[in-house]
């Protein structure tokens, strides 16, 4: 079972050499597709650096994601963020949780690095997000290449595409929560009030499960990398 390992990125010249040479370690048949958004900085020669294949999409990881699926060659896709660091035994993980055919995909589960109290709460709230059946793209999602372009992939959309492809998948099939964690990085709430970043982004799910469009909704997200959303 080969995985397609798709990582959208942009302006990511300080973590994606560190974090593409871990990839790499992952036991078991894979490839690495990273696939740009238009960076700025030093992001793609230290990705070519690393003798991956790399390609160019429109700006947003749903566009990006969905290039990189398009151009994977795996029995499995997983999406995987540019700042965040697998466990060693990701990729088995990963072919064990597919062993049964009602399984069409799944995520890990998160922890935040660093020692801030904004890296703790998350890392206590996320579990408490698992129960209500809600997952994010930084916890590395993972789906069945056949079933993926079935619902046809990720869509469009500047926010939120990740709850968007999750439904659809849930519709085919069923999405499995792993054990098994992965670590993301907490720069996106370094430096700022965590009550307010965290009622903002409560605001905008509920927004877009009223029924408001996330292409709207994007307008109102905070940016952390010029040119780039968190």
């Amino acid at each position: 079972m080969r995985v397609s390992i798709i990582v959208p990125t942009l302006n990511e010249e300080a973590l994606i050499a560190e974090n593409i040479r871990n990839l790499e370690q992952l036991s078991g048949e894979k490839e690495i597709i990273v696939v740009d958004g238009g960076s700025t900085d030093q992001t793609i020669t230290l990705v070519s650096e690393q003798n991956v294949r790399v390609l160019g999409a429109s700006p947003g990881r749903g566009p990006q994601m969905h290039a990189g699926a398009l151009a994977s060659a795996g029995d499995v896709l997983w999406f995987i963020h540019a700042d965040i660091l697998p466990s060693l035994h990701a990729l088995e993980d990963i072919r064990n949780s597919l062993k049964r055919d009602s399984v069409v995909g799944g995520n890990f589960g998160l922890i935040f690095d660093g020692p801030s109290r904004a890296a703790k709460q998350l890392t206590a709230i996320y579990p408490l997000l698992r129960i209500l059946g809600l997952c994010y793209g930084d916890s590395g999602i993972f789906v069945r290449r056949e079933v993926y372009f079935q619902i046809g992939g990720f869509g469009p959309l500047a926010l939120f595409e990740d709850l968007d492809l999750l439904r659809r998948l849930r519709r085919v099939g069923k999405f499995v929560h792993l054990n098994s964690r992965i670590a993301a990085s907490s720069r996106r709430f370094e430096q700022r009030n965590f009550a307010l970043v965290w009622l903002h982004w409560t605001t905008l799910q509920l927004l877009y499960w009223c029924g408001v469009s996330p292409n709207w909704l994007s307008r109102w997200y905070p940016h952390v990398r010029r040119g780039a959303k968190s």
